[in-house]
């Protein structure tokens, strides 16, 4: 499929100017609505309450931990196969397959991280009409309905959840293409068995089996009946523009709906550029789960974009639960509100009509193909949900603390003196970062894993000298690979046979940044293994310890395919790219990480960016929101889409400062540093045609402004390491909405303005052109929030007005709290290794606070495998604060010190004294603020990870 020509070159030179160009925004005719998606379209068609599926009960089989049971579409007697499972944890998976598909259908591998343990169920009743099974506990019940087939989850007299409520059940079957040779010859054989048959059989004996309720053979039925339904538009072959799907298969949809009664707000299955809170979709188009290089997306839009997590979570005052769709075909998910009935009990349970005033939403999944697949989350806290979800997909890796820290990115730093420039620029502007990254034209033609001989000459050069200020450099490696065979990289993989087949297996090739390109599979275990080995110091020429790697353009983007992705119809070994299309992302980073990992043998942390995402892609490292722009609406749009990430597990979530296209104004190029400064990942990028921003280029005034918010950033490095180790170790996120702190708060369920990080810092960023003040809604009646900067004390429960001047980030602590920062602020983390910790005390009304504090190595594996950390508990009450071991069979030494304590919300004592473990005492200096009421005490000089005890007399 290489193409050579003249005029291909020219087709290509034109679609790269196109997604080169700076444009206003998204081509929408380039990606498909439902209504252009047969199988969406086919799927929305059916009328709600007309469920041909029946449960067949006297196929239910009981063992232990799974429950199995046959369903039967009483349209076409095709069977499906019930899977039931009680998991540990207050969960419950739902499976749904064929019984006997002519070929297995595609199952999702590799996203879960073990299979997942399962609890005993027992039959607590069962007759005619279903059967209710225990799921644990005196309440909590699992209700199967025959006829229409229908599952409920209660507990007590409320029903939690339930299933195909609406009757949107739908299943497409496999089935042979009626104008195809074989199914021409079965068909034709099976009319004259059905003759033959009639001659031979009494109408007595067809009466008799009638009468003894014989149901048919599910397998001949099943094909005889199946092949009979009406073929659609779109079943067997479907054009979108200029691109034919051939769909071998035929229809293979799948489709569920879910209720949950009394829940007005659900949230997740990102990435959509929307509003945190989903919206109801009834007239509209649903949201879209299909990965895909969206250029200049908007805003308010349920369109896909680069990530497709499908996990759902729904929230009212008295419960949260989540729904994760394991399916990782194009997926589409409506969402509809209306008002639930009630359930009444008696031998059996009987769904009535009741009051019409209880809120209720319906969700409903639709996916082109695989099994139904999906596990209840049953909660009930939010926490819960998190520790669930975690168990199933991971958590998010523990990131080195470096990348905590700021990032300098642009398409493209021109040349190693470039590099060395702006490297050099942060420094003479007293800006602190981390991070400095390279995109596309490093290279040596776009050909990944080399350098540009002209403009990169002597890449270790470039890394030493960042090395030598403990900084480093994130260099991009996309997938698409130039066909050229004097390229390794090609021609190995070529030579093993590891590139994407088209339909025909030939190898697949597509357009992208190098020209004509193949696609590795890394759907492919071999291809995953061989891809890490590249990143050894001996194989990626130029390489070292402190160059880390971007994942871009893999959902896949190909510009001449169809959506700018891959052909659906395109093979993974046996498998269509249909299947596993939202995989193809998560593999790459997969695969990169473990690459990053190995080359140190094991011991070092990786850090791997990637654009596109699915489920458990927290695993492998971060994720940004792709190509924004400089608007003021995609800077205040981060907040709800970083927000929704966190929710489903990826907590290194950020938004490119300053917007990837267009140029912005001082002001918002201002204001967006200081939203950045308090998001997971914090990263400057800019598009290729865009004037230069580095953050000194704006005036003395604005260079100013910015460096207080990146230093902002850095002081407060040591409580994002802690946020992030604990997302680490339980899955809570590190940028959380309000409601996960307030779940029976109504008034925080639709904010999307100001979020969490962790329990204890409230940020509200300023996202509006010329604002002269924000109002800030501070959850909790009966608690108190401080000023983060002034320690002014507000009351919990209240939308508090805030004036704002450009400097202004307002940032409240939560009373009752302790945050540790490091004030001195150096050119990069590192250099800030072994500074001292100022503890930040705010009381809570009753003069108690608790925090804690993290310190590792920052960059190894040792605290994992060998126990080297430090984690410290930190208490206020009754006028002691005091330093306790949280983990006593940790081993950890750091020469950080206390360096000062300051507490809000205070009153003056008459002495300070510190009492270190030994038992010695002495006495501290301290200053009160009495209009603050701020206590500050200078120099305990005791270790950061030594126990102690501050007494206030």
């Amino acid at each position: 499929m290489a193409v050579t020509s003249d005029r291909m070159r020219l087709v290509y030179t034109a679609l790269v100017s196109l997604l080169v160009g700076v444009a206003h925004a998204v081509d929408r005719s380039n990606f498909k609505t439902c209504e252009q998606s047969a199988f969406c379209k086919r799927q929305r068609e059916l009328i709600p309450g007309q469920s041909p599926y029946r449960a067949l009960l006297e196929t239910l089989e009981l063992s232990g931990t799974r429950l199995t049971l046959q369903l039967i579409n009483d349209n076409n007697k095709v069977r499906l196969l019930l899977e039931l499972y009680r998991l540990q944890g207050n969960m419950t998976r739902v499976k749904i397959n064929e019984l006997k598909p002519l070929k297995p259908r595609f199952e999702v591998p590799d996203v879960l991280i073990t299979d997942p343990p399962t609890e005993p169920m027992s039959v607590v009743t069962q007759d005619e009409n279903g059967v209710v099974l225990s799921l644990g506990g005196e309440n909590q019940r699992l209700i199967v309905s025959a006829k229409p087939f229908r599952l409920d989850i209660i507990e007590g007299p409320e029903v939690l959840l339930s299933l195909n409520s609406r009757g949107l059940l739908s299943f497409e079957h496999l089935r042979p293409r009626k104008d195809t040779i074989s199914h021409r010859i079965s068909d034709t054989v099976g009319s004259m068995w059905d003759s033959i048959k009639s001659v031979f059989s009494s109408k007595s004996e067809t009466e008799a089996d009638h009468a003894e309720g014989k149901e048919d053979d599910p397998e001949q039925e099943g094909e005889k009946n199946g092949n009979e339904e009406e073929d659609k538009p779109g079943m067997w072959e479907e054009t979108f523009k200029s691109h034919t799907d051939s769909k071998p298969n035929g229809p293979t949809s799948v489709s569920l709906d879910f209720s949950f009664p009394g829940v007005e707000h659900v949230y997740g299955i990102p990435e959509h550029a929307d509003s945190l809170r989903l919206r109801n979709t009834d007239g509209g188009d649903p949201y879209r789960l299909y990965n895909l290089d969206v250029f200049q997306y908007e805003l308010d839009n349920p369109m896909s974009l680069y990530g497709g997590v499908p996990v759902l979570l729904s929230h009212s005052p008295h419960r949260t639960m989540g729904l994760f769709w394991l399916n990782a075909a194009e997926t589409w998910v409506d969402i509809s509100s209306n008002t639930a009935g009630q359930t009444m009990f008696g031998k059996m349970v009987d769904y009535i009509q009741g009051s019409s005033d209880i809120p209720q939403t319906d969700v409903r999944w639709i996916s082109e193909s695989g099994i139904i697949d999906v596990f209840i989350m049953l909660g009930p806290k939010p926490k819960d949900v998190f520790t669930q979800y975690a168990s199933l997909t991971g958590t998010q890796a523990f990131p080195p603390l470096s990348t905590l820290g700021y990032h300098q990115c642009r398409w493209n730093y021109k040349d190693q003196e470039d590099v060395q420039s702006v490297d050099q620029g942060f420094d003479e502007h007293d800006i602190p970062y981390d991070f400095i990254w390279l995109d596309i034209e490093h290279t040596d033609g776009k050909r990944y894993f080399t350098w540009d001989p002209n403009t990169f000459p002597q890449p270790k050069d470039m890394l030493q000298g960042l090395a030598n200020k403990k900084r480093k450099l994130v260099a991009i490696v996309d997938p698409h690979i130039k066909v050229d065979s004097g390229y390794k990289i090609y021609s190995e993989l070529r030579s093993k046979g590891l590139f994407v087949k088209t339909k025909d297996g030939s190898d697949y090739e597509g357009w992208c940044w190098p020209g004509n390109s193949g696609y590795p599979d890394f759907t492919n275990p071999e291809m995953r293994a061989w891809w890490a080995s590249q990143f050894a110091y001996d194989q990626y020429e130029g390489s070292m310890e402190n160059l880390f790697v971007w994942n871009d353009m893999n959902e896949p983007s190909i510009f001449n395919g169809p959506e700018v992705s891959m052909h659906k119809d395109a093979l993974h070994g046996s498998v269509e790219h249909r299947d596993l299309h939202n995989l193809y992302g998560f593999y790459v980073q997969m695969a990169t990480a473990q690459g990053l990992i190995q080359r140190s043998g094991g011991v070092e942390r990786p850090f791997v960016l990637t654009r596109s995402f699915f489920a458990g892609s927290q695993r492998y490292g971060a994720v940004w929101t792709g190509d924004n722009a400089a608007e003021w609406g995609h800077l205040k749009a981060s907040i709800p889409m970083c927000l929704s990430l966190g929710l489903v597990g990826i907590s290194q979530c950020g938004a490119d400062v300053g917007g990837f296209f267009k140029h912005p104004s001082a002001e918002l190029l201002v204001r967006w540093y200081q939203a950045g400064a308090y998001q997971p990942f914090f990263r400057g990028h800019a598009h290729i045609d865009t004037p230069r921003r580095e953050p000194w280029l704006f005036g003395p005034e604005n260079t100013a402004l910015i460096r207080e918010a990146v230093q902002q950033r850095y002081t407060l490095l040591p409580y994002w390491y802690l946020l992030f180790y604990k997302a680490h170790r339980t899955g809570i996120p590190v940028m959380r909405p309000l409601w996960v702190e307030f779940p029976e708060d109504v008034d925080t369920f639709a904010i999307q303005d100001e979020f969490l990080l962790g329990r204890d810092l409230l940020v509200h960023p300023v996202a509006e052109e010329g604002a002269k003040g924000v109002t800030a809604y501070l959850p909790g009646k009966g608690e108190v929030w401080y000023d983060a900067h002034t320690f002014q004390k507000h009351e919990g429960g209240q939308n508090l007005y805030i004036p704002v001047t450009m400097s202004s980030i307002p940032v409240f602590q939560r009373g009752g709290s302790i945050i540790c920062r490091k004030n001195r602020v150096r050119r990069s983390s590192s250099c800030m290794e072994n500074d001292p910790y100022t503890l930040y005390v705010a009381l809570s009304p009753q003069g108690t606070a608790a925090g804690e504090l993290y310190i590792d190595d920052g960059h190894t594996f040792n605290f994992e495998t060998q126990k080297q950390f430090i984690h410290r508990s930190l208490t206020f009450s009754d006028n002691k604060l005091t330093s306790s071991n949280l983990v006593l069979d940790a081993k950890f030494s750091t020469s950080a010190w206390i360096e000062k304590v300051v507490i809000a919300g205070a009153s003056e004592p008459k002495a300070v004294t510190l009492k270190n473990s030994d038992g010695t005492e002495s006495s501290l200096e301290f200053e009160f603020d009495a209009a603050m009421a701020t206590l500050t005490i200078r120099k305990p000089g005791v270790n950061a990870g030594a126990d102690w005890t501050i007494l206030l007399k």
